[in-house]
C-alpha cells in the first residue's frame, strides 16, 4: 500500500506539517540565546555523535556549553581567509611552556599568529595531546566506528565540517578536545580525565582573526567507557570588539605579545 509521501503532493504535504517542529539537536534560527548578547549570531546544539562549522569573525565571542555532563569537542580552527594557516597544537603547548590550556592561553597558528584567546573556563579537563578518535579506534573500543554506523569516530566527523568550507581530508590536522582531559604523570603515563561531570561547564573564546571553526562531538579516543558515551554540546557565537592593545591578555608575556603582533601584522592596511 503506497503511503502519503510515495507522491510529490504528499510528500509536500508531510514536510509542511512538520514546519515549526523543534528537536534539541539543531541550529536556532534566527540565531538568538536567552544567555548572550543581543549580537548573536550562531547558536546551535550538536548532538551526541555529531559536527558543526562556522566562518566567524575575527573579535567574536565562540561560548562552548557541556550541557549534560559528557560532552567531548574536538575543534580545528582554519584562518577563513587562507586555510592553509591552521590551528598548531604543538605550538600552542611550547610556546606557552604549558601543556594545558585554560583561561588566559593562547591558540596559535602553524604561522605564529594568535587565533584566538580562551576568555574563560570553568572546565579545566581539555586535552592537547591525543587527538580526535578515528575509524579505527572507535573500531577497537565499540566494534565500529564507521561515519554513517552507530559509533561515528571524531575525525571522519570533522572531515564533514571542514567539507562544508571546500576542505579535504588531507586539512584535516590535530585538534583540542575541549571538556575531556588527558594529565600526564612524571613517568610519562596518560590518564584521561573523561568524567561525566556536573552539566553546564563552559568555554569561552575570543576570535583573533577571521576563522572557520570545525567542531566533532564523540566519545574521547582515550574514554575506557564500553559504551558509545557522549552528550549535547552547545555552541554560541556573538560579535564582539577586537583586542585592544592594552588588553591583559595580549601583554601577559613576550611570547604572546609578539603572537599577537603577528596577527595584528596581517590586518595592517
Amino acid at each position: 500500500m503506497t503511503t502519503s509521501t510515495a507522491d510529490p503532493h504528499g510528500a509536500r504535504d508531510h514536510a509542511r506539517a512538520m514546519a515549526g517542529t523543534r528537536v534539541q539537536a539543531m541550529p536556532t534560527l534566527p540565531a538568538a540565546a536567552v544567555d548572550a548578547p543581543d549580537a548573536v549570531f550562531w547558536e546551535e546544539t550538536i548532538a551526541p555523535a555529531g559536527y558543526a562549522s562556522r566562518r566567524i569573525a575575527r573579535g567574536t565571542r565562540l561560548r562552548l556549553v557541556d550541557l549534560a555532563g559528557d560532552a567531548c569537542a574536538s575543534m580545528l580552527l582554519f584562518n577563513a581567509e587562507m586555510p592553509t594557516e591552521r590551528l598548531n597544537v604543538a605550538d600552542t603547548l611550547k610556546v606557552q611552556w604549558n601543556g594545558y590550556l585554560g583561561a588566559g592561553r593562547l591558540l596559535l597558528s602553524d604561522m605564529g599568529r594568535v587565533m584566538a584567546t580562551i576568555l574563560d573556563d570553568s572546565a579545566g579537563t581539555h586535552d592537547a595531546f591525543c587527538g580526535a578518535s578515528n575509524k579505527a579506534s572507535n573500531a577497537r573500543t565499540y566494534g565500529s566506528g564507521e561515519n554513517y554506523g552507530p559509533q561515528p569516530n571524531a575525525r571522519d566527523r570533522l572531515v564533514l565540517g571542514a567539507a562544508k568550507h571546500g576542505l579535504g581530508r588531507k586539512d584535516v590536522h590535530p585538534c583540542i578536545n575541549w571538556f575531556k582531559g588527558v594529565r600526564v604523570t612524571n613517568d610519562g603515563t596518560t590518564e584521561p580525565q573523561v568524567g561525566p561531570f556536573a552539566p553546564g561547564r563552559m568555554l569561552l573564546l575570543r576570535a583573533e582573526m577571521e576563522l572557520v571553526v570545525v567542531l566533532a562531538n564523540c566519545p574521547h579516543v582515550l574514554d575506557p567507557r564500553p559504551d558509545y558515551s557522549v552528550t549535547p554540546l552547545r555552541a554560541t557565537a556573538w560579535r564582539g570588539t577586537v583586542t585592544a592593545e592594552d588588553d591583559p591578555v595580549r601583554t601577559a608575556t613576550p611570547e604572546g605579545l609578539r603572537a599577537f603582533l603577528n596577527t595584528e601584522d596581517l590586518f595592517a592596511r
